[in-house]
């Protein structure tokens, strides 16, 4: 099984556990791997025969902002489950989603969950 990547991509949200958390918001950071069978593409050198991932940023943005979450994982969750569904060329999907500098007491960068989902 074949890789498409998407690292970095970034948006502002309203989730959290507190209602502080959703009130102010946060910037957020999702990395998305996704198992591909990239053959045919790679022959044909047709968009059509492979994942956009551009439509995939797109949707992930969407499900980022479209409604609040208290936590992490269920964003992520929901991330993942969006992209199975709306990708049958998609196998499986890992995917990282990190709050940037949370509001804690202490100085951390980002705080983070990662999940891994496949086709059934």
């Amino acid at each position: 099984m074949d890789t498409i990547r998407i690292q970095g991509l970034e948006f502002y949200a309203y989730h959290g556990a507190s209602d502080a958390e959703q009130r102010v918001g946060h910037r957020y950071r999702v990395d998305v791997w996704l198992g591909v069978d990239t053959h045919r593409a790679s022959q044909t050198d047709a968009v059509e025969d492979t994942v956009c991932y551009a439509e995939v940023a797109h949707c992930l943005l969407q499900v980022g902002t479209e409604r609040r979450y208290h936590l992490l994982e269920a964003l992520a969750a929901r991330m993942s489950d969006v992209i199975l569904t709306r990708f049958p060329a998609v196998l499986s999907v890992r995917l990282s989603v990190q709050k940037i500098a949370p509001p804690i007491d202490a100085v951390i960068g980002s705080v983070g969950v990662e999940i891994y989902r496949e086709r059934v």
